[in-house]
């Protein structure tokens, strides 16, 4: 119904795939892959959270669904990306500052960072239930308000965590395998069959 809420949802993710992103390198000192291993140990839950309501965003704009189900659909969504990024700053908070330079500042901007995505998406959360399902263009209207704040969310900030996923330690979070990209195939359909025949 709105390809734009579905384009900027795409973009939604970047800044948690700024988390799973690079490959690992050597191996580093075990103070700095404990430190990973804390963090994407609750990292990975997390992941899986968000591109499950992601997706279910996606599929609601994509089935030409009802306003009202398209709002049921993303006003869950960002219930459950608010409290997925609040999780991940709890994550980082709770792991302690990581080794090295100025690992306290990192981890506190850092953390800071994903409590600000988890407000803004609870922010969206809001706007989405205050939009009118009964009227077909104003709802349209207003989903592409919130498309608009999306796409801005997933454009900005996510410095803090690149910052941390820097040097040493980010190459420590990338051996992690939690905190590596949930693969895309999260269950549900399983391959199409000829039982339907061609209707």
């Amino acid at each position: 119904m709105n390809k734009k809420l579905v384009a900027a949802l795409s973009g939604g993710a970047v800044l948690l795939m700024a988390l799973s992103g690079c490959s690992g390198g050597d191996d580093t000192d075990s103070k700095v892959n404990n430190w990973a291993k804390k963090v994407c140990d609750q990292v990975q839950p997390q992941l899986t959270k968000i591109a499950s309501a992601n997706n279910s965003i996606q599929q609601a704009t994509s089935d030409r669904s009802k306003p009202a189900e398209v709002q049921q659909t993303d006003s869950a969504a960002f219930q459950s990306i608010s409290q997925a990024y609040k999780a991940l700053g709890t994550a980082v908070d709770s792991a302690g500052a990581p080794p090295g330079d100025e690992g306290e500042k990192t981890q506190q901007e850092a953390v800071k960072e994903l409590n600000a995505t988890s407000t803004a998406y609870a922010g969206l959360k809001t706007k989405v239930d205050a939009l009118d399902t009964k009227d077909q263009a104003k709802f349209a209207d207003g989903l592409k308000g919130v498309a608009d704040e999306l796409e801005k969310l997933s454009t900005s900030g996510d410095h803090a965590l690149q910052r941390l996923q820097s040097g040493d330690v980010g190459k420590a979070m990338a051996r992690q395998p939690g905190c590596q990209k949930p693969s895309p195939s999260t269950g549900g359909s399983s391959a199409p069959t000829a039982a339907g025949g061609q209707s």
